[in-house]
């Protein structure tokens, strides 16, 4: 009875542990920002690695009426590249934690 017990305990140490290390990685993810660009720099975008879009920067050479579609695609472009980088430090951040905490081969994070 005392082994079931202790191994109930250690499941909640542990269960602890991986709650800890997800709410650090959140809130790393909140911190690290990344930014997208397009149109050689013409348009930037930056936003958080958890995807929240915290400033738009674009050339004044693309505020003519005639420049609007291009405007339009090249946020679209720095928009998507914002993305792929935030989805990139999201997931340097999830593997992180994995390493740190040990995982069996397989076992997937968030649950």
């Amino acid at each position: 009875m005392d082994n079931i017990k202790e191994m109930m305990a250690a499941a909640q140490q542990a269960s602890d542990m991986i709650n800890k290390h997800m709410e650090e990685a959140q809130s790393k993810l909140d911190a690290i920002e990344v930014e997208g660009v397009s149109g050689g720099g013409l348009v930037k975008i930056r936003c958080s690695a958890k995807g929240k879009i915290n400033g738009v920067s674009i050339d004044d050479s693309l505020m003519a009426a005639s420049e609007k579609t291009i405007l339009e695609d090249l946020i679209a472009a720095a928009f998507n590249d914002a993305r792929t980088k935030a989805d990139a430090a999201a997931e340097e951040e999830m593997r992180k934690v994995r390493h740190s905490i040990q995982l069996p081969p397989g076992f997937k994070l968030p649950f």
